[in-house]
This record gives structure tokens, sequence and C-alpha cells, in this order.
């Protein structure tokens, strides 16, 4: 297979707004017809004052011109936390995710929020171990639980939005052209039904792909149904095929989808060996971008971690993504340079390496 060369409130939203044009309302990568970029993405990046989140994430939209600029003519729209596990400590806020919903509600947007969670004790992890299934009953209860445990279930119930359980149910395949791995991606139906997907994750480190940011946190996307609980079949074959830091199973998932929207919850952030043995760290900032890359990138250099240390980025930049420096992007609000912090780096591994001593066993 071959892939293309690396090669302020109304102000803002009647000024930016025509300059933005169809990009920051329509999905950067397609499976079929990647629709074209601007020359220059736009990423907003917000400090957190006084523990208001919420208003740090309307701050950040508004940067990009509102919620009628960036999600222009899309109806549909689902938020994808990062809900890897039960702990707050390593888990999207609620606030981001009950803010979101109530601004794109107003908008007069139908939201729904969905995750298909890696583990949860006394499911798929017992006795120190992690084991992979492929048991919906499992899976489902796991979910459940997950979503009770960190208050999405009252969440979703006062702001009267599903909450979509992507692991089990209605399932479609999605052809993914020139793919990495998968030529074609079974997923969710709720996930080809929508008109946009909104990509919410912690800012994290992760031993296996060196951050989780907006394109990392559509791993959970693979419906365990399908491909085992902690995606443990995606990474077996990903692996086999060459993938570096799992980058090809999350560039080929990030173009199977209609992500047009990435809001990067650096509120709490977690460096070190993340995604869930890490160190927390109060970041409280926000970072948002219709441009998942191009948001990534900036995320990830606020953590200190430059471009090419990010094999998913690179990779998502010879499969043709956009942009390929920091030097195309266009920063509004904080400088980098403001919020810049040193992580510690994660003790990066492969997938071969820890396979033998998680998410390898079949539960029975």
């Amino acid at each position: 297979m071959t892939h293309g060369e690396l090669s302020r409130r109304d102000f803002l939203r009647a000024g930016i707004g025509a300059a933005l044009g169809a990009a920051t309302g329509t999905p950067a990568f397609r499976a079929a017809g990647w629709p074209l970029m601007p020359e220059r993405a736009v990423v907003s990046v917000v400090k957190v004052q006084n523990d208001r989140i919420g208003f740090a994430v309307e701050r950040a939209i508004d940067l990009l011109g509102g919620i009628e600029t960036v999600a222009k003519g899309k109806n549909r729209i689902m938020l994808k936390p990062n809900l890897v596990a039960e702990s707050p400590d390593f888990t999207t806020k609620r606030e981001v995710i009950k803010t979101l919903s109530q601004l794109m509600k107003a908008s007069g947007k139908e939201v729904f929020i969905g995750e298909g969670s890696a583990t949860a004790g006394g499911f798929n992890a017992k006795n120190g171990e992690v084991y992979r299934t492929r048991n919906e009953e499992v899976l489902n209860g796991m979910q459940q639980y997950v979503f009770d445990q960190l208050g999405y279930t009252d969440l979703a119930h006062s702001l009267h939005i599903p909450l979509i359980n992507l692991h089990s149910g209605e399932m479609v395949e999605v052809s993914v052209p020139d793919a990495f791995v998968f030529d074609k991606i079974t997923l969710h139906r709720s996930l080809t039904d929508i008109d946009l997907l909104c990509s919410v994750p912690m800012m994290k480190t992760h031993v296996l792909a060196s951050v989780t940011l907006g394109m990392k946190n559509l791993i959970g996307l693979y419906p365990g149904s399908i491909y085992a609980s902690v995606r443990a079949g995606v990474h077996d074959r990903a692996a086999k095929g060459g993938s570096r830091g799992i980058a090809f199973e999350i560039v080929d998932m990030v173009r199977a989808n209609k992500l047009g929207l990435v809001i990067v919850d650096g509120s709490m952030a977690m460096e070190g060996n993340g995604p869930t043995g890490g160190n927390l760290v109060k970041m409280g900032v926000i970072v948002a971008g219709t441009n998942p890359l191009a948001t990534d990138m900036v995320a990830a250099r606020i953590m200190g971690f430059t471009t090419r240390e990010i094999p998913a980025f690179t990779c998502a930049q010879s499969a043709g993504m956009k942009p390929s420096s920091l030097e195309e992007i266009e920063v509004r609000g904080e400088r980098i340079s403001n919020v810049w912090r040193m992580f510690k780096k994660p003790d990066v591994v492969s997938w071969e390496s820890i396979s033998h001593v998680w998410g390898v066993k079949e539960m029975q």
C-alpha cells in the first residue's frame, strides 16, 4: 500500500467565521474523499482560571468562532470522552462534557455521549490481571459500571442525552481506503449516523502511544465485542503489520470517522507512565481545534513533546494529513510558552513486550 509523502465573543464570531469557512464545520478526515483543509489550521489555548473549567471550554470554543461555526451544518453530534476505566484520576472531567453538551443543545444540535472503555475492576480486571474478552454480558456490565462510577449516567440523564455503549449493539463496516492495517473497520452504527464526532480526551502521557490526545482517544471506538476488550485483537494485528506506538490503529480509526472537533481536557493532566499509572499534574488548560492533528500537535507541544516523538503524528502526516509543522498552525488565546510544561516522559514499550502480561489471557 502507498501513502502520501510527509510532506472575543461577538467579534470572534463575526470576524473569523468566514475565514475558517467549511473547514471548521467539516470533519477533517473521512474514510472516502477527505475535504481540503485551510492552509493554516486554527487551535485555541485557554487557561482555566479559579477552577472554572466550563468557562474555559466556552472560551476555547469562542476563539474558534463559537459552536455555530465549528458545528455549522452538523445536527447530530457525538461527544467521545476518555473513560479508560472507572477512576476519575485519569478520565475526562464531567464539567467539560457538560459544557459542550449544553452549548451544542442550545445551538439546536442533537447530542450523544459514547464510549467503549478498556477495563474495569471486577469485570475484565481481576487479581491484578487484565483479560481480553468479547463477551457482551461482561462488556455491557463493565461499561455501565464505568458510566455509573464516573457520574456520566447521572449527567446524561440530567441533560436528557443518550449515553451509548460502543462495545455492543448494531454494528456496521466502514471502509478505510489505503489503510495501514484495517481496510474495513467495524463500528457501532451510531458513529455512522452522526454528522460530527467530537473527541474529548484527558491530557495524558501513554506507555504505548507516548501521549493520549484527540486522535489516540478514538481507540475507544473499536468495539470490544468485535476486537476484544483492551483492544487486544486490534493491537495484535497492527503490531504484526509493523505499527510503532500503536500509530497504525490510531490513524486508521481517525480516517474511518467524522472527527471534526477536538477538545483536550488539560484541567488535570497526567505525566509519566500513563494512561493510568502516571502522576497527576494540575495544568489548568483547555486546547481546542477542528483539525485533529493540529490540535494534538499543539497539546503535545504544551506537554514538552515534539511532533517527531509521537508515532501517530508522523504516521498521520505520511497518510497525507496536515499540518506538517507547528509553523502551519495559528494558535489563539494563550501562547504555548505561557502554558508549557516539560512532562515526565513515559517508559514507552511495544505492544508485543507487554501483551504477555496485559490483555492476552482469554477470559473463560
